[in-house]
């Protein structure tokens, strides 16, 4: 079964939009992400950024004491960051890259420019319980240097294939090297995630890649939760995920 995770950061981006700087506010993420779990997600992403534009401090270990899934914590290779981690404890990391100018994650992590600071953060989750995975581009020396640094998974970035989905040969394109390197992660024992950019048009053509295990989606839960409610946008992302056979 393919599995939904699901990132609650805008949830957090509208709250900050009237609430930035307040202890409290509304929309409020973590009940957002306790919404997502009720309706049949089987996880929860937040992104805890270094300049904090969105999820805070303590949305983070709000939803480590509620949640009843896994939680995802996306996060930057960097000390301040990899130590909240250790210290609060989630059920995964994924290792994005981040600039301070993007509007979201742009592009994959380089793993084979910083391997080896990446394979010292892996051991350090991994010798904590915690799993890792490394949200990469889809390029077979990215594949391969993640598996050399230790990570458990890998989260595919699909932005360029949601990106180009309306020019064909370009989506054709993107998909095939989406194939080609679940192929290789899965022959080099890696599980394999993907997000970004994913919503219920371009959803079906990426069940032609093999291996996945969970799907991250936030963006478009979000606004369609926006017409349709929290529960019904879960719902209805789950019910077409059914037709994934892997």
């Amino acid at each position: 079964m393919l599995k939904l995770g699901v990132n609650i950061d805008h949830v957090a981006t509208l709250r900050e939009a009237r609430y930035c700087g307040w202890t409290h506010g509304e929309p409020d993420p973590v009940l957002a992400a306790q919404v997502c779990e009720a309706a049949g997600a089987h996880g929860i992403t937040a992104h805890l950024r270094e300049d904090r534009r969105h999820v805070q401090d303590r949305d983070v270990r709000r939803l480590r004491d509620v949640l009843k899934t896994r939680l995802n914590l996306e996060m930057a290779n960097v000390a301040e960051i990899v130590e909240i981690a250790l210290k609060i404890h989630p059920d995964i990391v994924c290792i994005v890259p981040e600039r301070r100018m993007e509007i979201t994650t742009e592009g994959g992590l380089d793993v084979v420019a910083g391997e080896k600071s990446i394979a010292e953060t892996c051991q350090r989750m991994k010798d904590a319980g915690i799993e890792v995975s490394l949200f990469i581009s889809p390029d077979e020396a990215q594949v391969e240097a993640s598996a050399r640094a230790g990570s458990q998974f890998i989260e595919l970035h699909t932005g360029t294939y949601a990106e180009h989905f309306h020019d064909e040969p370009r989506r054709v394109l993107e998909l095939q090297r989406l194939i080609a390197s679940a192929r290789l992660a899965h022959d080099l024992g890696l599980k394999v995630n993907a997000g970004h950019g994913l919503n219920c048009l371009n959803l079906t053509p990426l069940f032609h890649v093999p291996h996945l295990v969970e799907l991250n989606i936030g963006h478009s839960l979000i606004s369609r939760a926006v017409f349709a409610g929290m529960e019904s946008a879960v719902k209805e992302m789950l019910g077409l995920m059914q037709g994934y056979c892997g």
